[in-house]
């Protein structure tokens, strides 16, 4: 129950006592009043003070009580009204948006001083956002050049020296984690550029059919290590505003994910049709599936489900932030629906006109 209900529930019952106290006092009065004439006169008359009891609660007290409460009721709207705008920016309040002000009525009263409370509160938050940011920008600049030196070494190392199988395995490994490394570092870059707005997409026609089939015949050479079939389903022919590179980001992404998470002899399927004004691409894959306490994390930074904890499994939990980022900025929404030990499929909606 809201706070204005129970107000005016508590306003209603207030008033309502009132008018029995009222009512209680005006029969003592009349019954006073009958009394009085009766000692005057000696003389006994009918007398019947409920009925000039009632005439004066239908007149009087009904009236009253049905204009306390429209009133109460008024009152505690426009009390009330000031909480409403205030929950209503407050819910609005997003990581992007933390240097946005809540508006504030100026006259100094209680919502007022909390609205300057909440105002310090994400001002407060946006500089921590800002300097997390920075951190892993400065961080992630630093870490590319002894990463870029080391796989460099070890690749001379490879090429150079002839050892025994043993040593190459070590080498080819350790060349494999810094490669993972540099993922990483990579991924964490874009995702925190991205989220400081240091990134401007283009925003030119392409050809989403083009990019599905180019993205299929670069995934069937991803899939052949895994056995896993990739299949173009139906693919329409239409083009959107957008940025070409990110966009085949996107689905060499989300392509990855549905081989690397698949079994052997599974499938992974392609297709792409206009629905309305959008463009519907869906990326299908016949892998173990996503639990349902699992399906909203998925798009969450570093989140892996246990299926991921496979050592068969390479990844660093990016590739779907890095997807959704992409889709966001082109206007777009995405989803995944999974049902366990079947099948999993990644739907992503683009605007054919922003």
């Amino acid at each position: 129950m809201t706070i204005r209900a129970r107000l005016t529930l508590w306003y209603a019952g207030i008033l309502f006592g009132s008018v029995l106290l009222i009512t209680g006092l005006s029969y003592q009065e009349f019954a006073r009043e009958r009394r009085v004439a009766i000692a005057s006169d000696g003389k006994y008359t009918e007398y019947d003070g409920w009925e000039d009891l009632s005439t004066l609660a239908l007149c009087c007290g009904l009236p009253a009580a049905v204009i306390g409460l429209v009133g109460g009721w008024w009152l505690m709207r426009k009390a009330m009204s000031p909480v409403t705008a205030l929950t209503k920016a407050a819910s609005q309040v997003r990581e992007s948006n933390l240097r946005e002000q809540l508006p504030r009525s100026g006259n100094g009263d209680e919502l007022d001083r909390l609205t300057e409370v909440f105002n310090a509160m994400t001002a407060r938050l946006d500089q921590s956002f800002n300097r997390i940011r920075e951190f892993t920008l400065h961080a992630s600049h630093e870490l590319k050049t002894p990463l870029t030196v080391m796989r460099g070494e070890l690749e001379m190392a490879l090429r150079e020296r002839d050892d025994d199988p043993a040593t190459q395995e070590r080498l080819h490994s350790q060349l494999d984690e810094i490669q993972r490394l540099a993922t990483i570092v990579d991924g964490l870059s874009l995702l925190t550029k991205a989220d400081a707005g240091l990134i401007d997409l283009k925003s030119e026609p392409v050809r989403l059919d083009e990019l599905v089939r180019e993205s299929h015949a670069d995934a069937q050479i991803l899939a052949r290590p895994y056995d896993v079939q990739v299949e173009l389903g139906r693919c329409e022919e239409l083009s959107l505003p957008g940025d070409r590179h990110r966009l085949r980001q996107l689905l060499l992404n989300l392509a990855d994910n549905a081989i690397k998470y698949n079994q052997p002899g599974g499938t992974v399927e392609f297709s792409l049709r206009i629905i309305g004004a959008d463009a519907e691409l869906k990326i299908s894959n016949t892998g173990q599936g996503v639990p349902p306490e699992m399906l909203p994390r998925v798009f969450e930074r570093f989140f892996r489900g246990d299926a991921s904890h496979n050592s068969a499994v390479d990844g660093c939990g990016l590739g779907l932030s890095i997807a959704q980022w992409i889709v966001f900025a082109h206007g777009g929404k995405i989803q995944i629906a999974s049902v366990p030990l079947q099948s999993t499929i990644v739907t992503v909606q683009l605007p054919l006109n922003l």
